[in-house]
């Protein structure tokens, strides 16, 4: 059997068999993974469906064996998509309640998701190699993320702090060049500058004060963890001053616990119903001083509370001038399911609501900071995407 054919063979599982051919070996025990999982029934002459002898049912260890099976033959990228099937194809979750079964699992973003969502369930026994899991999601993604982020925030804030009577040291030779272009002398082939523009000097002092609030309702997953991790890392950042808030119907400050993400993460209760008004409400008594807060919505905007008040509280927010950002989401996983009215309300006071992967959330603080035009920034994600 030629790759072709191997390739066709296993996308198509055993109905293509009598034409393409017998699997063998290590090409056959990919495919009875990929049979348990995907091959859930067969269709008979009538269009019914009939069970197939073959899945992963209930079983712990049969579960347990084809996780290693698939971590075994296939790159983890692949396993990860897998696992997240086999949790909502074949109802899953409460095995991941047994420790052998937490151990056997490829840790990532929507595994934590999931975890979290089951913490009000999960037995003692299972808490610590739940932590242990997601410990290691969020060790990975800091590594990831951190860097990049305090580069971005450190120069936007540096950038905001701009003085025209620089010292030397504290010159931003581009900015100066673009502004003094007009005085440029072609027979010395330079530009005599009239004015300098540079950075103002370090300081120790806040210079921003970021308040992030998530919503938590189960849709929202994937961004709870992502807002977390980046509200770890802004908070390490002595220049702001970051509070965390996430919400259903209730509304929890967890801004006492970002020196460890993950107590952030298990202090949050995914699913439940959402009330944005009255989690903005209490960011509102955050906000000290208003032309140096950045507000970032994280919800899909699907409101169970007063949307009337809500979009009265967003638009008192842009009067008083804090930079408010709304995303949609802040996640990998493609255009999200969002309220399209609240959105477009949202967009007319000026907040343009956009979804954001976490690669980019760091421009985005960075813009926020220099006090950019946000929608023009969210024209540019939808171009890029």
């Amino acid at each position: 059997m030629d790759e072709r054919s191997r390739r066709w063979r296993l996308v198509l599982g055993g109905a293509a068999e009598e034409s393409l051919g017998e699997l063998s070996g290590n090409e056959a025990a990919m495919d009875a993974a990929l049979a348990a999982l995907y091959d859930s029934g067969s269709a008979d002459g009538d269009g019914s469906r009939r069970q197939r002898s073959a899945g992963l049912g209930a079983s712990a260890p049969q579960v347990a064996r084809w996780l290693g099976d698939i971590r075994e033959y296939f790159p983890s990228t692949v396993v990860q998509i897998m696992q997240s099937d086999a949790i909502e194809r074949l109802n899953l979750t409460s095995l991941l309640l047994e420790p052998e079964m937490l151990d056997a699992v490829e840790p990532d973003v929507h595994l934590v998701g999931t975890l979290l969502s089951l913490n009000r369930v999960m037995p003692d026994q299972t808490k610590d190699v739940a932590r242990q899991v997601v410990r290691k999601v969020v060790d990975d993604l800091e590594r990831r993320i951190a860097n990049k982020t305090k580069a971005a925030v450190t120069g936007a804030l540096n950038r905001a702090t701009r003085i025209n009577r620089p010292r030397h040291a504290d010159i931003d030779w581009d900015r100066t060049i673009r502004a003094n272009l007009k005085h440029y002398q072609p027979e010395y082939r330079t530009v005599v500058p009239e004015r300098l523009i540079g950075y103002g000097r370090r300081t120790t002092a806040v210079q921003r004060d970021v308040i992030l609030c998530v919503d938590q309702s189960g849709s929202m997953a994937a961004s709870v963890v992502y807002s977390g991790v980046f509200a770890a890392v802004l908070a390490s950042m002595r220049s702001l001053r970051t509070s965390l808030v996430v919400f259903d119907t209730a509304v929890v400050d967890l801004t006492d616990q970002l020196h460890d993400p993950v107590e952030v993460l298990f202090g949050t209760q995914l699913g439940g119903g959402t009330d944005i008004n009255r989690a903005i409400a209490y960011c509102q008594e955050l906000v000290t001083r208003p032309r140096d807060s950045i507000f970032v919505l994280i919800s899909d905007l699907y409101e169970g509370g007063v949307r009337a008040e809500m979009l009265r509280r967003v638009a008192a927010l842009v009067e008083a001038g804090v930079q408010v950002v709304v995303l949609l989401a802040l996640s990998d996983e493609g255009a999200p399911a969002y309220d399209h009215d609240n959105a477009a309300a949202l967009a007319s006071l000026g907040v343009p609501a956009f979804a954001c992967t976490p690669d980019v959330f760091p421009e985005l603080m960075a813009a926020a900071i220099e006090r950019r035009d946000l929608r023009a920034f969210a024209a540019q994600m939808s171009a890029r995407s």
